[in-house]
């Protein structure tokens, strides 16, 4: 290690090294990309810049003058990124380190005049520093080490694509660390792609996961969700503390509603700008808050140096989240507390989302007002105050108390300003706070009921009939089986002679169904296939066997003719029917129907009317006349329009006009 390091070290009161630091300290692996897992929590700052301090530094004890960037630490959000700045500004100080910083939400312009300055390590967030790069304000030309803190949650994020083409820029001598709490499928597909022989370093506590954290499952009400918030923080009185919510809305409600508690409270959501959650962090770190609503925005990577309380408001998604949100407390050694607010819809996925991160939880309900109360007096009676000497600018005050009431009333007085000083617990509501395993049903004996599916038996009318004819509860009860023509009832053996005195000798419930004592369980039977009405044999399930005990033979395809195909022989093509749009509309009253003459006529546009019975149809046009005699010779067949046609006409017109003056011919 080098010695500006130690001194960093030693000064910071580094007496004993985490795991994970040690681990990448290995001389075996100087040099080497590594895939690190570790519990959040353990030092992995720390650990990835101890670990890349000698390709950096080479053989000297400090840095040159700072040009271009040696080393890209990538964080998924702005409040990690800026804590890894901070952690690495002290632990490089005493070798003369130039820190950069390229995160959302900042002045751009300023980012870009740092670099222009000179940076010996640049601490950005993924879409930042792609920016920086497709603009070209950033040569990472002299790059030696990339470091992925948190790649897991950066790839959930979906910055892959980001991660990539940065990856694809930098040069590929270079050495890279990816260090990840958990590493799925898609951190080892990325760590194939840009890592060179990576060694995988898997680094885990001594005595288990998060040992250092209490967990504890609160079950409330529906309706105690925020009484339960506000009763653990007062019971616990830590002096930072974290309440996580699942949504902004839920912040803005939750943060409202502590700060009119009385509570120091700030909030911490992605709708805040940098700066709103830059303050809000530092207020928690000077003391000016101590409670603070967040998102899981925060859950990645926030270190607050008194956190020792984490309360789910509303549980998780999924296991690897709980570990995150939980692992901001328990830190570096110290003890913490992670509290969820359990109701009775998420219970099961609160059980399923502790048994996915391997936690155990100690189950109970949320503190009482009374609980809160006694706490309250233990810390009180337990302040330094008492045994501290009186001072002696106060002895008047004190003999003037003491000369002007007695003893009661001071103590009395006293109770109910350290009282009115701090926030009242709420009451809660009652409610079962522990989950109840599934009791075993133990010996038994089963009863057969005349009547099944067949007479539309179903357990939802089966049992309340049983019960009321027997005496019995349903806990009595067992299971129920329907069949075709009868059902089956599992009654535990302690509960059966008391059921038979209440039926009778007759052993008949209501309807008249027949009830018999079983000596032994019956054998249930698959329900029936009902009766193929078609033709030929019915197919067999899949998977079941003929009457003769082969398995289904395979359908033989059919066999091409290769005969010619006589289309004579073709059946008639089937006549389409009319559609209803093709049927003659009903005309308005007083309007002419429009015909159109038949394919036949060669007409194309509406045709001349058909002759009524009795008179004669008219050729040619009419003359407008009434009765009087069509002009001009009738329209040949073909198109009415067509010179060659009127041209055929004329000429068969001035035949006709010879033969008339000629007369018959004999």
């Amino acid at each position: 290690m080098k010695q500006a390091l130690r001194d960093a070290l030693d000064a910071r009161g580094y007496e004993k090294l985490t795991p994970v630091q040690e681990a990448v300290l290995d001389p075996a692996l100087q040099g080497s990309d590594l895939l690190v897992s570790a519990q959040t929590g353990s030092g992995k700052t720390v650990g990835f810049g101890l670990s890349i301090a000698p390709t950096l530094l080479g053989d000297a004890d400090a840095f040159d003058p700072a040009e271009a960037p040696l080393a890209l630490v990538i964080a998924p959000t702005r409040e990690l990124a800026l804590q890894v700045k901070r952690e690495l500004s002290w632990l490089y100080a005493k070798a003369g380190v130039h820190m950069a910083s390229c995160v959302g939400g900042m002045d751009m312009r300023d980012e870009r005049r740092a670099l222009a300055r000179g940076a010996h390590i640049v601490v950005a967030t993924p879409g930042r520093l792609r920016d920086h790069i497709m603009r070209g304000s950033i040569d990472l030309s002299q790059l030696r080490a990339v470091v992925l803190d948190e790649a897991d949650e950066m790839l959930d994020l979906g910055f892959r694509e980001d991660l990539e083409f940065i990856l694809g820029e930098a040069p590929e001598d270079r050495q890279t660390l990816l260090f990840s709490a958990t590493v799925p499928k898609s951190i080892t597909h990325l760590a194939k792609n840009y890592q060179r022989d990576a060694v995988r370093v898997v680094t885990k506590s001594e005595e288990g996961q998060h040992a250092d954290i209490e967990y504890r499952a609160m079950m409330v009400s529906d309706r105690d969700t925020d009484n339960a918030v506000i009763n653990t923080l007062r019971f616990y009185e830590a002096p930072n503390a974290i309440v996580f919510c699942n949504t902004r809305a839920m912040v803005n409600r939750l943060t409202t509603r502590l700060s009119n508690r009385g509570f120091q409270v700030v909030a911490l959501s992605g709708e805040l700008s940098q700066a709103e959650r830059t303050h809000a962090l530092q207020a928690m770190r000077d003391g000016r808050a101590q409670v603070c609503v967040a998102t899981d925005v925060a859950a990645r990577g926030i270190d607050l140096p008194n956190l020792d309380l984490v309360v789910h408001a509303e549980l998780p998604s999924n296991h690897e989240t709980l570990l995150h949100r939980s692992g901001r407390t328990g830190r570096a050694g110290r003890k913490g507390v992670s509290a969820l607010i359990v109701t009775k819809k998420v219970q099961k996925k609160a059980q399923r989302i502790l048994g996915g991160a391997k936690v155990k939880a100690e189950w109970g309900g949320a503190p009482s007002a009374s609980e809160v109360q006694a706490r309250d007096e233990e810390r009180m009676l337990a302040d330094p105050v008492w045994t501290e000497p009186t001072p002696e600018t106060e002895m008047g005050a004190v003999q003037k108390l003491v000369d002007s009431f007695t003893v009661e009333q001071i103590a009395t007085a006293y109770l109910q300003l350290y009282r009115s000083s701090h926030t009242a617990a709420e009451e809660l509501s009652d409610v079962n706070t522990k989950p109840e395993p599934r009791k075993e049903f133990g010996p038994s004996v089963w009863f057969s009921v005349a009547g099944g599916r067949k007479a539309d038996a179903v357990p939802g009318r089966l049992l309340p009939m049983l019960c009321k004819a027997g005496n019995l509860t349903k806990d009595d009860f067992g299971a129920i089986r329907i069949q075709y023509d009868q059902s089956y009832v599992e009654i535990r053996k302690s509960s059966v002679s008391g059921f038979l005195s209440a039926i009778g000798d007759d052993m008949k419930v209501e309807g008249g169904a027949a009830l018999v004592q079983l000596d032994q369980a019956p054998v249930l039977d698959r329900p029936a296939r009902p009766e193929f009405k078609g033709k030929g044999k019915p197919k067999p399930h899949r998977g079941q066997r003929d009457d003769d005990g082969a398995a289904p033979k395979p359908r033989a395809p059919k066999p091409k003719s290769s005969a010619p195909i006589d289309w004579n022989d073709a059946p008639e093509p089937r006549t389409k029917k009319p559609k209803p749009s093709d049927k003659p509309k009903d005309k308005k009253p007083g309007q002419k129907a429009k015909t159109y003459a038949p394919a036949g006529d060669g007409g194309h546009g509406p045709a001349r009317r058909r002759p009524e019975e009795g008179k004669p149809a008219r050729s040619g046009k009419p003359s407008g006349k009434p009765g009087g005699k069509p002009k001009g010779p009738p329209p040949p067949a073909g198109k009415p329009n067509s010179k060659k046609n009127r041209a055929r006409a004329e000429a068969k017109a001035q035949v006709r006009k010879a033969g008339k003056r000629s007369g018959p011919t004999r």
